[in-house]
């Protein structure tokens, strides 16, 4: 059983603004930071994504910020705009009963009124570019920084971010104590950790391979785009759907699938990091509003998204990672709601999907939807024989070679306009 949140170190009114959210038990990894970090101990934390590893860090900023002042006496860095709003808004709600100001820096967002609204602020999250812009330009001040925060430092260097990280903590002063959080410890992490952590506590977490038992998972196979299309079209039409987020690997297909969903008359729009942040807090705004059904996301724009109406997910595009799928399932199945996730890969990409199996421990069974079976792969190279003699009979270029070089399918959904196939799935 855990402990509770007094018995690690946290104050009355702070557990008391926990339990009125409906947070009483510790995650184990606030079981294992809080004492660590209320001590003023620096920390290096294996955690994933979704261990609660946000309170980890937050509640002893809460506990260990002095409300008087208007300068920043603690700072969190993390990778991406999504989730400098989302820590912002957990720790507000963590503050609440200390008095804390809490604000984020990211960019995309005119600087002039982000230093403004900085001014007065105890405690900011920050994206490191836009800090190190503020810093330069003498907006910002972290000369009385007591607590810096790393949050997700192995994205952060996978963004580029290490010298802006390096710059910005050696304007901080050495007395302070520093709370590094990562997916993995090796590598660029270890090296950066070492410079900057003072003999830190080191925890580790394993990540959830597991996906949530309320989430049910299936797989479709594909023989090509066109045929992913069909998939996806006849997929979304299903009224059982309360929202759904569709995942790309680009942002390119990003929009490429968000553009054609909207031609059909979805109520869909793109989210990806090419996007100005306005357009992308508008983009989030309407899909908690529920004025969205279908969000098109890349991984990166995706992240820190949390809303319990979505009902399905779709991998339009498969992950880079196996841990990523485990989190991109993760955003359906919340808040005790069942969910449904819903894979679509091409032949060609079945050794991810047996990556992905191998690494949660459980095969994703694969189903067919009537009309849009695949044929199987001796049907495939049969199919594309054929299409290739019989236009080399004719004299054009066969057609199971397009220009690209690539084998293209004889699918009965390849090569047909989408309107016209997604009209008459529907």
């Amino acid at each position: 059983m855990n402990q509770s949140f007094r018995a690690l170190g946290v104050s009355a009114a702070v557990e008391q603004g926990l339990a009125d959210r409906g947070i009483v038990e510790p995650f184990p990894v606030q079981t294992l930071v809080l004492p660590e970090a209320l001590a003023g101990r620096d920390v290096l934390a294996k955690a994933p994504t979704g261990s609660g590893k946000t309170l980890a860090f937050g509640l002893p900023i809460v506990e260990r910020t002095p409300a008087a002042g208007g300068v920043p006496r603690a700072l969190v860095l993390v990778p991406t705009r999504e989730l400098a709003l989302q820590v912002c808004g957990e720790l507000r709600l963590a503050a609440a009963p200390k008095g804390l100001r809490v604000e984020a820096a990211y960019g995309g967002a005119p600087v002039g009124a982000q230093a403004k609204r900085l001014r007065g602020a105890q405690v900011v999250v920050a994206t490191p570019g836009r800090l190190q812009d503020l810093v330069e330009r003498k907006l910002v001040s972290l000369a009385e920084i007591e607590t810096l925060v790393l949050d997700e430092a192995d994205r952060m260097l996978d963004m580029g971010f290490i010298d802006d990280i390096r710059a910005i903590a050696a304007a901080t002063p050495q007395s302070r104590q520093t709370l590094l959080f990562s997916a993995t410890l090796g590598g660029e992490v270890a090296r950066l950790a070492e410079g900057l952590l003072r003999a830190p506590r080191r925890i580790e977490l394993q990540a959830a391979r597991t996906p949530n038992a309320a989430i049910l998972q299936r797989l479709h196979w594909a023989d090509n785009a066109h045929h992913k299309q069909a998939l996806l079209e006849r997929l979304l039409a299903d009224p059982s759907i309360d929202q759904a987020i569709v995942f790309t690997s680009t942002q390119v297909d990003a929009e490429r699938v968000s553009s054609a969903l909207l031609a059909e008359g979805h109520s869909v729009a793109a989210l990806h990091g090419g996007m100005p942040q306005g357009q992308r807090n508008r983009t989030l705004g309407s899909l908690r509003r529920r004025n969205l059904r279908v969000l098109v996301a890349t991984d990166v724009a995706a992240r820190g998204i949390d809303v319990p109406t979505i009902s399905h997910v779709i991998n339009y595009g498969l992950p880079m990672k196996a841990e990523d799928y485990v989190h991109r399932i993760g955003r359906t199945g919340r808040a005790g709601r069942e969910g449904l996730a819903v894979t679509l890969a091409e032949h060609q990409h079945a050794a991810i999907v047996r990556r992905i199996e191998r690494y949660t421990g459980h095969p994703i069974h694969a189903t067919t939807l009537e009309g849009l079976e695949p044929r199987t792969r001796a049907q495939f190279r049969e199919a594309t024989r054929k299409a290739a003699r019989k236009a080399t009979r004719s004299g054009a270029r066969p057609a199971g070679r397009p220009a690209s070089g690539r084998p293209a399918s004889a699918h009965p959904a390849a090569g047909k306009p989408y309107a016209a196939r997604s009209a008459r799935s529907r």
